[in-house]
């Protein structure tokens, strides 16, 4: 096929770049979740104390490298928050060094019994988990555009849903539940010195600790993943308005002259070097004869192409429309998970390893579930007779 690169972005990417951008506006937060699970990993007692105390979900470690991590280290923390606390003042107890004790104690007063840490703890879970639910459905191997469009456009819903509703209800409970006075503690005020060239008439705008903290913390890192996610995806927009109209659902009610727009649009968007593999009159004749024959449950491009083929080979055009269309790459996910398995497979000790070897090792590994179908006894036979020697030794 003769077209232009129409490949969109990883849709799993977008969202770790989504949740790197948040994690930015929490940087102090995001550094007192590792001292939670040092403290305890650190020591075979100390890591003991904990399993006693917290019964459910184990603390977790933070990666530097994978931002779903995230999630997972805040949700025991989260759900736990009374039996960590009761796991710190146990190590306050037992231990004997006073560094540890120290530690411990910083842990389960300034920052477990801080309301202010609660509040955090319960927005960033909220968030990280929405993104976090979203980027697993994108990384899905059957997702095509119109569902990462829907789910994008729930999760920026979401974000600005969330913006508008109250936060701190949930926090509140929190606090009543473990014992930690639901108040946030009143900072200092830095009076600072008015200069000879400005109007004493103006004064400067003070905020309680409640509305500080909504306004310059959770607004803050709120509108920056609704900045980050219409900005991000807007490549998906401009391939809705392109691809958009081959969607069942959207192409049983164009009418004829739209329907012709959408057409001519495409075989633009696919021509390459004054070619294109779509003519915009025969593809809109072919698709106006699918729709008086296209089932009602057929309700997504694969199921289209799939019905076309067994109905027919006499929609060229349309097939080439929807081959392309199923091609877009929603998610890279795959492409990424083929990269790190080769760091599995190429270690310094097979650093001798010939490319046609790391190729096939590579493929066997990404595709184990064709593997596990294959016949291994007609391989072995088929390995063996290219090779007299391998006979004898197969025999």
């Amino acid at each position: 096929m003769r077209h232009k690169g129409v490949g969109a972005d990883s849709a799993v990417e977008k969202t770790e770049n989504i949740g790197t951008a948040m994690e930015k506006m929490g940087r102090e937060f995001f550094g007192t979740i590792p001292r939670l699970y040092t403290i305890f990993a650190h020591s075979i007692n100390r890591w003991q104390i904990l399993k006693d105390n917290v019964k459910g979900l184990t603390l977790k470690s933070l990666s530097t490298t994978r931002w779903e991590s995230r999630i997972d280290s805040i949700k025991p923390i989260r759900t736990q928050l009374g039996d960590v606390r009761k796991a710190l003042r146990e190590v306050r107890g037992t231990d004997r060094d006073a560094k540890i004790i120290s530690e411990a104690k910083s842990l389960e007063e300034y920052e477990l019994g801080d309301f202010e840490f609660l509040a955090q703890i319960v927005i960033w879970f909220e968030l990280l988990s929405k993104v976090n639910v979203v980027s697993k459905r994108l990384q899905a191997k059957d997702v095509v555009l119109d569902v990462a469009i829907d789910e994008v456009d729930k999760l920026i819903k979401f974000f600005k849903n969330y913006r508008e509703v109250g936060l701190l209800d949930e926090a509140r409970e929190i606090a009543n539940e473990i014992g930690v006075n639901a108040e946030f503690r009143q900072k200092r005020v830095i009076y600072r010195k008015k200069q000879f060239d400005k109007s004493s008439s103006v004064e400067e705008v003070t905020f309680s600790p409640e509305e500080d903290f909504r306004v310059n913390y959770f607004l803050s890192i709120v509108d920056q993943a609704i900045f980050s996610l219409e900005t991000r995806f807007e490549q998906y927009q401009k391939f809705e308005k392109i691809f958009g109209f081959l969607f069942p659902k959207k192409l049983k009610i164009l009418d004829e002259a739209k329907l012709k727009e959408c057409c001519y649009r495409l075989e633009d968007a696919l021509k390459y070097e004054g070619e294109s593999d779509i003519d915009a009159k025969e593809l809109c004749t072919e698709l106006k004869l699918i729709t008086t024959f296209l089932p009602r449950h057929i309700d997504n491009p694969f199921d289209v192409l799939d019905y076309i083929f067994q109905r027919s080979t006499t929609y060229p055009y349309a097939i080439n429309a929807y081959k392309v269309l199923l091609t877009i790459p929603v998610t890279v996910a795959s492409t990424v998970r083929s990269f790190s398995k080769l760091k599995l497979l190429k270690t310094y000790l097979r650093s001798t390893m010939s490319q046609e070897r790391l190729n096939g090792l590579a493929t066997i590994s990404i595709e184990s579930e064709i593997l596990d179908t294959m016949d291994y006894k007609e391989l072995i036979e088929s390995f063996a007779s290219k090779n007299a020697r391998r006979t004898t030794l197969f025999a």
